[in-house]
């Protein structure tokens, strides 16, 4: 039996009938639209390293405490931080700060203070901004009508429903005081 010709075909010119489809921008594009997001950890590293080439040997020392605070956390779990563990950390600095302000102020310190005061400025810059007055209030008003409590034996429920709602956003101390003002207790 003879053998049948094998044919070949060869391949077709690509032809670029649309400049959109362009190597070039398809990577703008994709930049464009697929940034990679920065953790926050890697953020206060880059603070780090920008403090140290400014010489800004106050501002290194409360980034150094936040590392550190971070760090110490992982060790302890022996886990890696993600962003929300990272700003739980962050606002636990936060409320430790405020609570030796206090001290302070009461011993009459206020270098102490005030020293306090700037690492609270320095670590809120890593926080998403906090909620107004008013829309706690309006954040609270929300979950009381959607838990249905009535009175101050609900706090618990409103109050972990408010936890995972407003984390990170507000001071869950002042949180719980408008929780226990609404619900009469």
């Amino acid at each position: 039996m003879p053998h049948a010709p094998v044919v070949v075909a060869a391949p077709a010119a690509h032809v670029r009938s649309n400049p959109c489809r362009s190597p070039l921008r398809r990577a703008r594009w994709r930049a464009a639209h697929f940034l990679p997001t920065v953790s926050l950890k890697d953020r206060i590293s880059d603070e780090v390293k920008t403090a140290m080439r400014a010489q800004d040997k106050r501002r290194l020392g409360v980034l150094r405490l936040i590392t550190a605070a971070i760090k110490q956390k992982e060790v302890d779990e022996r886990i890696t931080l993600d962003d929300a563990q990272v700003m739980a950390t962050l606002e636990k600095m936060v409320k430790q700060r405020r609570d030796s302000i206090q001290q302070y102020q009461a011993g009459n310190r206020p270098d102490l203070a005030e020293q306090e005061q700037f690492e609270i400025g320095i670590v809120q810059g890593f926080l998403p901004a906090q909620l107004s007055e008013a829309e706690i209030d309006t954040a609270v008003a929300e979950v009381i009508a959607a838990t249905g409590a009535a009175s101050a034996r609900d706090m618990g429920k409103v109050m972990g429903a408010l936890k995972q709602k407003l984390a990170g956003k507000a001071d869950m101390t002042v949180v719980s005081a408008r929780v226990r003002h609404k619900l009469g207790g």
